[in-house]
């Protein structure tokens, strides 16, 4: 039930601050305002106990708002870090054993969580993936909407690699990986592609599969002999060392966010 003390008071001396539910859970970080419409299509979404309809809106200062039976908390402060993982390193969220063993000692592989700082363990979480041959930035945030629209393949954004490959790359190949071709069944999208040595390149792509450079360099008679990220859409740092993290500035906080219409 909402405070009824705090009710009379928004409603006798503030004017009621109403947006559309899906809005408020964007906002949040529950979801994105599409998948936040499907929560509400679905009968999931409530507020003040009865169950919201598309078109609703609330305060959430007044109102309780319940997603699949959780109740919407305050609004959580949004973290946003850059690191430069290192070779060896995999993208994996998953908890360490025990300190103080050491790595040799745990038998386990060696992941990111290991080079956050322990206080941000368990409160960020890694924005896609860098497999474990690669290196670069790797965004870490706690911000579940930023994260959808980065790695969500609709959205098309961009990501640059720095690619050097096993020997020189002729302008052939570069014609094919910027077409495309078919990789597990599907069109690969039009890539940007350019030689900056004589086997070495930046590619630029805006979708993510699975090892794709590695594979469409494959494809057309390359190996790749080392692959770093060294952009992810307006997110650059070419001084931070491997396995440094840092917080963005405002600056570069706000460039990313309306880089992805945030």
């Amino acid at each position: 039930m909402p405070n009824a003390i705090g009710t009379f008071r928004r409603k006798r001396y503030y004017p009621l601050v109403q947006e559309r539910l899906q809005k408020i859970l964007s906002a949040r970080g529950i979801a994105s305002r599409r998948k936040a419409e499907e929560y509400i299509r679905q009968g999931l979404v409530k507020v003040n106990g009865n169950v919201a309809k598309i078109g609703d809106k609330a305060d959430v200062e007044v109102d309780r708002i319940e997603v699949d039976g959780k109740v919407l908390e305050e609004r959580k402060e949004m973290l946003y870090f850059v690191m430069n993982k290192p070779l060896g390193v995999e993208t994996t969220n998953a908890r360490p054993l025990p300190q103080p063993l050491s790595l040799r000692e745990r038998g386990v592989r060696r992941t990111v969580r290991d080079l956050l700082p322990k206080e941000l363990q368990g409160k960020v979480f890694p924005v896609g993936r860098l497999d474990k041959d690669s290196s670069g930035l790797l965004i870490f945030t706690n911000d579940g909407v930023l994260a959808y629209r980065l790695t969500h393949p609709g959205f098309s954004h961009e990501k640059e690699y720095d690619v050097s490959l096993d020997r020189a790359i002729s302008s052939i190949a570069i014609r094919k990986l910027q077409e495309g071709f078919e990789l597990d069944g599907s069109m690969t999208k039009p890539l940007r592609c350019k030689k900056i040595e004589p086997n070495r390149v930046r590619i630029i792509l805006t979708e993510g599969r699975n090892r794709q450079i590695r594979r469409m360099c494959q494809h057309v008679g390359y190996t790749v002999k080392s692959l770093s990220r060294v952009r992810i859409q307006t997110l650059e740092d070419p001084h931070l060392k491997p396995g440094d993290i840092r917080p963005l500035s405002d600056k570069e906080k706000t460039a990313l966010l309306a880089s992805v219409a945030l």
